[in-house]
């Protein structure tokens, strides 16, 4: 999916309409099909939690593409820009309650390209047998902050009653890239040629 970056030229001041609506005053909400729910439902958890995943994983991007003055972070930075497109149609699939047509089904395949990432990468690491301590570098710890909003991301999309079946294809791809993160992670502290911490309890 390609990313189009928005230019002045894009934006007609006086047409844009207003930010806020009012709708959603009385603490409610509408999912994509239009029905209207509270803003606790799980469903609007499960994609509030994906909108929080994906500002994450964009503080990460424009981290390491701050520190790129090599060039050396272009392919980590394109691909997660890549999975920042994908949470964005998962996100719709999890605020839809009901088959819509506008909305296709999700590529499967985007669950096999992490794994493909995910074996690269771990065959480039060290094998670690103790937990890790996020830590130095700085997108490295970011990037740790994600996986844990993308488990919660995960744990909210299983709370989802009546789950339908784009609903499992977007748990089994946050399960799948909570498992990138966190290797994704361990990748960027050998990038920058810094040690890992390892808890080793005493």
């Amino acid at each position: 999916m390609r990313i189009r970056l928005l230019q002045n030229k894009d934006f007609i001041i006086s047409a844009m309409p207003k930010i806020y609506t009012k709708t959603g005053d009385t603490g409610t909400t509408s999912l994509v099909g239009g029905t209207r729910v509270f803003k606790n439902n799980p469903r609007v958890q499960a994609y509030g939690d994906v909108d929080e995943l994906i500002s994450a994983i964009g503080l990460l991007r424009a981290e390491l593409l701050a520190d790129n003055a090599k060039g050396i972070y272009d392919a980590v930075a394109a691909e997660l820009g890549h999975i920042e497109s994908m949470l964005m149609g998962i996100a719709s699939h999890l605020a839809a309650d009901k088959p819509v047509q506008r909305l296709k089904d999700f590529d499967e395949n985007e669950i096999l390209f992490l794994e493909g990432r995910i074996d690269a990468y771990t065959a480039e690491l060290p094998e670690v047998k103790a937990f890790v301590l996020p830590s130095a570098p700085v997108a490295s710890a970011q990037c740790h902050v994600a996986r844990t909003i993308c488990r919660r991301a995960e744990r909210s999309a299983m709370d989802i009653p009546a789950r339908g079946d784009q609903d499992v294809v977007a748990t089994k791809y946050l399960n799948r890239l909570s498992d990138y993160l966190f290797v994704m992670a361990r990748k960027l502290c050998a990038m920058a040629s810094v040690g890992e911490e390892l808890w080793i309890p005493e």
